[in-house]
């Protein structure tokens, strides 16, 4: 009986030990991997900075660009900074490949950089104008990709702090749930609307109910389901995500499990246990366009062009999308871009198939001279984004 219960002990003892071995490896895990300093780090300084002092002159234009909304955070500019100007280049190094053929969500992205620029110039006293470069986009990028895409051209002028300008820091991408029975109010989507200007060549569809807003829900699960049936615009998407909180900081980019809008248990659990095989994040994926992103979506919007391959046009489209999200974050709306269906459009052209999906968005638009550039939603959400990695300024400046 004495044998028996001392080995009874220790069994327990041992049991006990690996408890606490495995609790230690859980703990580590989880420390090691981020769960307990979210936002933290280099990767996420750029934030910060800008909250805690933007600088003054030309480099804070750049400070504020590199914070600028774009694809998946590729971060894809470069710029070359003079006393009297900055030069806007695309960084092809960056492009999303299969997903982005024509490089025009590049072009989307350079646009939502050079509204954070020319707001800050603003901010910082210059009377700023923008130069588009003239260009087409063709399979590979756009004609002349060495050129830039853009110069902002700077002169002294009045300071103009505005509150689209005093968003910068607060905007982020929310990929959660929204509140589906708390609808953006119609005057605030005239607001919306006249943020495009004066222009007749880029107009911005709204939709937060009716036949046209559940058929676009339906594109953008189709489109999902395209997306991770296709070999190759699946694996360009997954070269893009960051699970390693150590790969988070090393390369200061692309969509991480803090910005997929995971409640925070939930977040933090999928820190701990080993990162998703590709399919197996493409099924989450698929889930949460289906279940979150279009479920609770009180608002469904397009910005629609009329040349949907016109590089300065393409490049307003995305000054639009930035000024949207911005204005949306002053007024406490949560934005996210769900750009599937006219990526689709371009994978379609890239390969010479049917432009199925092309039809399927002219339908929703109700005109086929309307050409969707860029989906998003908005709403209100139901808790707080979390910041994306940023890559530093000494990081895309030209020497």
């Amino acid at each position: 009986m004495t044998r028996t219960a001392m080995s009874r002990r220790g069994l327990l003892k041992g049991l006990a030990g690996l408890s606490v071995v495995a609790a230690g490896g859980l703990v580590y895990r989880a420390w090691d991997n981020g769960v307990f300093h979210v936002g933290d780090g280099p990767a996420y300084e750029p934030w910060h900075a800008w909250r805690d002092d933007m600088g003054d002159g030309s480099l804070a234009l750049v400070r504020a660009a590199i914070l600028a909304s774009n694809a998946h955070n590729t971060q894809p500019w470069r710029f070359e900074v003079s006393e009297d100007g900055i030069m806007i280049f695309a960084d092809h190094d960056r492009h999303l490949g299969a997903f982005d053929p024509y490089r025009r969500e590049m072009a989307l992205s350079l646009g939502c950089a050079l509204e954070n620029m020319v707001l800050t110039a603003k901010a910082q006293g210059y009377a700023a104008r923008a130069e588009l470069a003239p260009d087409r986009f063709e399979l590979g990028g756009p004609t002349h990709p060495e050129r830039p895409v853009a110069i902002l051209h700077l002169a002294p002028g009045e300071v103009e702090a505005s509150e689209l300008f005093r968003a910068i820091a607060d905007r982020h991408t929310h990929r959660g749930a929204y509140d589906p029975a708390r609808p953006v109010s119609p005057a605030r989507q005239e607001k919306m609307q006249a943020l495009i200007g004066r222009r007749d060549d880029i107009r911005l569809f709204l939709f937060d109910d009716g036949p046209a807003k559940a058929r676009l829900g339906e594109l953008l699960v189709s489109a999902t389901e395209d997306i991770i049936e296709d070999h190759d615009m699946a694996m360009d998407s997954a070269a893009w995500f960051r699970f390693d909180w150590r790969a988070i900081q090393e390369h200061r980019d692309g969509v991480t499990l803090d910005t997929v809008g995971l409640p925070p248990l939930i977040n933090a659990a999928a820190k701990i246990v080993p990162a998703p095989s590709a399919e197996q994040a493409d099924l989450q994926w698929l889930d949460a366009t289906r279940d979150v992103h279009v479920a609770t979506a009180p608002l469904l919007g397009m910005i629609a062009v009329d040349d949907l391959y016109d590089q300065p046009l393409t490049l307003q489209a995305g000054r639009l999308w930035q000024r949207l999200h911005l204005w949306a974050t002053a007024q406490g709306v949560a934005a996210q871009p769900l750009n599937m269906p006219p990526e689709r459009v371009d994978r379609e052209a890239e390969l010479g198939r049917e432009p199925r999906m092309a039809a399927a968005l002219a339908a929703v638009t109700g005109d086929a001279n309307w050409r969707p550039t860029f989906v998003f939603r908005m709403g209100y959400a139901e808790r707080p984004t979390r910041l994306s990695p940023r890559r530093p300024v000494e990081a895309v400046i030209i020497a």
